[in-house]
Parts: C-alpha cells; structure tokens; sequence
C-alpha cells in the first residue's frame, strides 16, 4: 500500500477533482428531488475517478454520487486483500446555495477506502469550498479492517 499525506496534493489536482466533479454533476440522475451531485477522487496510483447521484422511484434504492464514485475507483484499480485500495481525496460538487458534505452513509464509506488524515471537498458552483479530514467526518469510523487486527 502506498504511504501519502494528503498535505502533498497540490492545487493542480484539485482544480482536476473539482472539473471531474463538475463534469460528473452533468451527468447526475435525479428526477425526484432535483438535487444534482457529483464526485471525483484521486486513488493513491494517481488515477481520477467520477461518481454521480443516480435516484429510484424507490428512494431507498437512489446511490449517492460518493459511493458511485468509489465503486469507479474499485472497477478501475487494481487491487486485492493483501492490496488494499485507497484513495487520496474527494470532491464533492453541487449547485446548491449551501455546501453539501457526504451524507452518513456515504462517510461510513469513506472511512472504508481514505486513510483518516484523507481531505474531502465540498464546492458549489459559486466556487464556495469547505475541507474536512475523514477523521473530522466520521471520527471512531467503524472499520472491519480495525477488529481483523486486533484479533
């Protein structure tokens, strides 16, 4: 697994996350509410990914675009158990007045694929940001990973 702080992500890459989000938000399905989101993330082999909302009649069955968009990076990497996947951070993109962070789920999530020092974005289309650690998210995230090690 590759060792990172995300202190070392450069504004390049999130102006890059940030035009992958916006792209992604273009492509959101969300017919019921009219609450457009999109995602990127960068996995820690510097790939970019996109991620979108994609809502159901059945609201219980709508995806965030955070989840969507790790799945992307789950298909699009190469990993295994003894490689774990990574990423090293997320933007969150929306039109909305007010920043919208990752929802429950999707932080429970997170806290699966980031490393806790991992920075997520939130930005809207009047180039308002807010930044959070996945620590400051979730903070005492639930992780498998966590009761494996201590057996």
């Amino acid at each position: 697994m590759n060792e990172f702080k995300s202190k070392e992500i450069d504004v390049n890459i999130w102006q890059a996350l940030v035009k992958n989000a916006q792209q992604a938000y273009q492509k959101a399905y969300a017919p019921y509410s009219n609450f457009s989101v999109g995602a990127a993330a960068i996995t820690t082999d510097n790939k970019i990914v996109q991620g979108c909302n994609v809502e159901n009649a059945s609201y219980g069955l709508t995806v965030c675009a955070e989840r969507n968009c790790i799945a992307q990076g789950v298909i699009a990497t190469e990993h295994n158990n003894t490689n774990k996947l990574e990423f090293k951070a997320l933007v969150v993109y929306t039109e909305q007045e007010k920043l919208t962070p990752p929802c429950g789920a999707c932080r429970q999530v997170i806290s699966e694929f980031f490393p806790g020092d991992a920075q997520i974005k939130a930005v809207n289309h009047l180039n308002q940001q807010q930044q959070w650690t996945v620590e400051q998210l979730l903070p005492d995230a639930f992780t498998p990973y966590d009761l494996i090690n201590k057996t």
